[in-house]
């Protein structure tokens, strides 16, 4: 893996990204990259945590322990760190699925009791054996008698006449004065070694006791440590289990951590791979350039081939396609568009992008090229770079042999990004469905490249161009032209014009959709106005009818009295509401409506029945409504299929009466005016309504009666008052 690192210009990102871990580990996470990318994305989103312990691989002690040996103390240390850190997380980590992760770590009272042996720096406390606080009192007493004794034979009168200087020198872990020649007459010493200068390092002989005494201390202090790590290391091999779960989600943590710090660090983002073969890449940027120009482009499909001007980032761009896929492979943050963003999963990841020559091996060019591919037919589900695909050999020979082995990858279901010079291969290519043609883009005016790309095309090498632009002779380039010959430059020139065709083309298609988002704004900005005035007057109406149904009901109270006059007054005040409801005129619908179409009524969602003027009837969820088309919207999502059984409701702009006159109509006709009149007049809300229906042949009556005896939502009906119509009227209590 790190070989693909480096053939993709990645080494530098990778190094930069290991100084974030607490201590080296492959970049695969294993498991559920889903999983994965989601805790990471929680934890982006947590609050600042402590960085991790720096610690040592623990898999070789894991082992030892499991042999029942015994830990080293720094050993025992790096464990206890690893549960210190957990044991933090444990208090910050509360929620989400980082909080569910850490209430599953649950830490022996055994190995937290162990932890608290250890200070800050890795070392036994004194308070865990009296031992220890007795002996490092003793070795700090030593350690001042033994400053305290150089200083007094430093400043001794015998000894300063030697003295090469009045340092205190540290030679092999022994402290020692530098002397000159005959020092033997003065200080009694041994000699541990001679300068370059010919002098001698001596450890006075009032020393060497000292030393004696605080070696005597170590040794004590060495066994004790010892004694102890052999009681801890039987205790571990008790919770070997535990030991090696937490070390392991140390790793796994560690992953995540360093992912996170290291994308915060460098303004990235993380791309989760989908299932799937595409790779679609918005403002993508390679780690290996300072300042880069963002890569758009859409690989949807099976093979990309790119050709054009050299020095154009062809290159680049292969490697940029494979580089987003391989960090998204293993979830490594990269500068991008991850929302408008979307990588493919692919079982690996190969890029053929260096020249294979080995003299060693004794291969060429294109046979390295050719073992490279021989291999390739073995895998599947992989995606391929291929820089200088007829790199070592003929162009013509090697066009018509890769367009069959390209062929088959496709077949095989690979994904190939190809860069080449030749065009021959590219025009093989073209026709094929699962081929698309990108050229890098040269500015013919400024004479260099643009570093941008044409999508369905094919580009012209510009090998002269970049002669000259390198500073090759003038003379020599125009005797290249004219041995390269007129039919393949005029070529050249048709590829030119095809391409500067086709910039002018997205140059204009572009200012056509600019022109575009503005009259859909101005549209959207009219629609918004209609959609305003239209709940104005809404607004305006219902008030209206608030008033209206307010005067009806204070009639219905008088009528309810046998107050006939006043009666009669409430009713003339209810009509003039009425009357000024209905000067407000709802803004006609501009949209043509047809039976059957889907629409939206309201917060409803259902379909036109049938259409009168401009009332139509609606099926709206179950409810068949009569509502004017002004109300009704367009609408793509299709009703509820299986409706529950039908209610006819009138929603018909509020007409609604508390009495119906009946005579001179047949009785078909009669019982559908009577069908909608109880309809309004439940919406309206009123409890009690009166119908005239007369006497005559006593027909007419009998039909409204059988009717009202089936109809839903009627408490009672019965013949009216005399004074009301008596036999010829029926009052409804609704």
């Amino acid at each position: 893996m790190e070989n693909l690192f480096l053939k993709l210009d990645l080494g530098d990102y990778a190094e930069s990204f290991k100084l974030f871990l607490a201590r080296e580990k492959p970049f695969f996470i294993e498991g559920d990259s889903a999983i994965h990318y989601r805790l990471i994305e929680e934890l982006f989103q947590a609050t600042t945590l402590k960085p991790l312990p720096k610690v040592q691989a623990l898999d070789t002690p894991l082992i030892h322990l499991g042999k029942q040996g015994v830990l080293r103390i720094q050993e025992i240390f790096a464990f206890v760190r690893i549960i210190n850190y957990f044991a933090y997380l444990k208090t910050i980590l509360k929620e989400n699925h980082l909080g569910e992760w850490m209430e599953k770590i649950l830490i022996p009272v055994e190995i937290m009791r162990i932890c608290d042996y250890f200070d800050e720096k890795g070392e036994l406390k004194s308070s865990v054996d009296e031992q220890f606080l007795h002996i490092e009192r003793a070795l700090k007493v030593i350690k001042e008698e033994k400053s305290t004794t150089l200083r007094r034979i430093i400043s001794s009168a015998k000894v300063a006449m030697y003295l090469v200087d009045r340092q205190i020198h540290y030679v092999n872990d022994q402290e020692a004065l530098l002397l000159r020649g005959g020092f033997n007459h003065a200080l009694k010493g041994n000699v541990i070694g001679r300068s370059s200068g010919g002098f001698f390092y001596v450890v006075p002989e009032a020393l060497s006791k000292l030393i004696s005494k605080e070696s005597e201390l170590v040794d004590k202090k060495e066994e004790l440590i010892y004694k102890y790590a052999k009681e801890i290391s039987t205790q571990f091999l008790k919770f070997l289990k535990f030991l090696t779960y937490i070390n392991r989600e140390f790793d796994r943590f560690d992953a995540y951590f360093a992912r996170v710090s290291f994308a915060k660090a460098n303004d990235m983002e993380f791309v989760l791979p989908k299932r799937n073969h595409a790779i679609k890449l918005h403002r993508f940027c390679h780690p290996a350039i300072k300042e880069p120009k963002p890569i758009d482009i859409d690989f949807s499909k099976r093979v990309l081939m790119i050709t054009g001007v050299n020095a154009g980032g062809k290159t680049m761009l292969l490697k940029s396609i494979l580089s987003a896929t391989l960090l998204a492979k293993y979830l490594l943050p990269m500068k991008i568009d991850s929302q408008k963003s979307e990588i493919g999963s692919f079982k690996e990841i190969l890029a053929i992008v260096d020249d294979p020559q080995n003299v060693k091996n004794d291969i060429s060019t294109f046979a390295g090229r050719m073992s490279e591919f021989s291999k390739l037919f073995a895998k599947k589900f992989s995606l391929i770079g291929v820089d200088e695909i007829e790199l070592g050999t003929d162009a013509d020979e090697a066009a018509s042999l890769f367009k069959v082995m390209i062929e088959k990858l496709v077949e095989k279901e690979m994904k190939i990004v190809i860069t080449t010079h030749h065009k021959r291969l590219a025009s093989l290519l073209a026709t094929h469905d699962e081929v698309e043609l990108l050229a890098a883009v040269y500015d013919e005016k400024n004479q260099r490249p643009t570093y941008g790309f044409l999508k369905g095309t094919i580009g012209k090498s510009y090998a002269f161009e970049t002669a000259i632009r390198y500073g090759v002779p003038h003379s020599l380039i125009s005797e290249a032209r004219e041995l390269y010959g007129e039919d393949k430059e005029k070529l050249n020139e048709l590829i030119q014009k095809n391409i500067d065709l086709e910039l002018e083309m997205k140059r204009q298609s572009r200012e056509l959709q600019d022109k575009l988002d503005e009259v859909q704004k101005l549209k959207n900005s009219l629609k918004d106005e209609r959609e305003n005035v239209i709940k104005d007057y809404e607004d305006a109406q219902a008030k209206m009818l608030k008033e209206f149904h307010g005067a009806i009901n204070e009639a219905k109270k008088a009528i309810k009295s046998q107050d006939v006059k006043e009666s009669h007054r409430l009713l003339n005040k209810a009509n003039t509401f009425k009357k000024e409801t209905q000067k407000i005129a709802l803004p006609k619908s501009v949209e043509n409506f047809e039976v059957g179409q889907s629409i939206k009524y309201g917060n409803s969602k259902g379909k036109i029945v049938s259409i009168r003027k401009d009332i139509a009837t609606v099926d709206c969820d179950g409810l068949t409504l009569r509502v004017p088309l002004s109300a009704l919207k367009k609408s793509t999502t299709q009703s509820i299929k299986n409706p529950p059984k039908n209610i006819h409701i009138s929603k018909e702009t509020p007409s609604a009466s508390m009495m119906l006159d009946l005579h001179g109509l047949r009785a078909e006709e009669a019982l559908e005016k009577l069908d909608k009149f109880l309809s309004d007049a439940l919406i309206a809300g009123f409890d009690e309504v009166i119908v005239y229906h007369g006497i005559g042949t006593g027909k007419l009556a009998y039909a409204v009666r059988e009717f009202l005896v089936t109809y839903p939502s009627i408490v009672s009906f019965d013949d009216a008052p005399i004074n009301m119509g008596g036999y010829g009227a029926t009052v409804i209590k609704l």
